[in-house]
């Protein structure tokens, strides 16, 4: 119950921050630090080129990945939370994204973010647990979370899309 009052008081700082830039760092690093990870991830989805990319990702440039690929594509395919404590053997695992960034990946913990429709705009995405594994209250939180932040990353989205055109 902790962490759902420090995720409400987090809200408040998020409520502040009308850029997305500002919005999604400040939502990785509350996450890292719910969650007590090393890096975080938010990926979001363009339904017109079927790809998820990141718009914020620790420690690496922006990735670009085909919504087949990897743990957060099997997250969006299957609609389905990943915990995921030996990724190396697992298949839907893309060990060429630690190989160019020279980060070892050894667990990861992924959710879906929706918007107001329930439609999909993203997965946020957690590595390295830093105590253990992730286990099922991890996914409690993390999923508490992306619920919780969903109106905040849907309205910077609009804001940002209104602001291109």
């Amino acid at each position: 119950m902790q962490k759902f009052t420090e995720i409400a008081k987090f809200g408040k700082k998020l409520i502040e921050t009308a850029h997305m830039e500002n919005a999604l760092e400040l939502i990785s690093i509350e996450a890292k630090r719910l969650l007590g990870c090393e890096r975080c991830s938010i990926f979001l989805i363009d339904y017109d080129t079927d790809m998820l990319w990141t718009k914020h990702s620790d420690g690496i440039g922006r990735i670009a990945i085909s919504v087949d690929s990897g743990i957060v594509g099997h997250t969006f395919k299957t609609r389905t939370a990943q915990i995921v404590n030996n990724p190396y053997e697992n298949p839907h695992f893309m060990p060429t994204i630690d190989k160019k960034s020279g980060f070892t990946t050894k667990n990861i913990i992924t959710t879906l973010i929706f918007d107001s429709n329930h439609e999909v705009i993203g997965i946020i995405q957690l590595l390295n647990k830093i105590n253990g594994d992730f286990d099922e209250d991890d996914m409690k939180t993390l999923n508490f979370f992306s619920n919780y932040i969903s109106g905040s990353l849907e309205l910077a989205l609009i804001q940002e899309r209104s602001i291109q055109f």
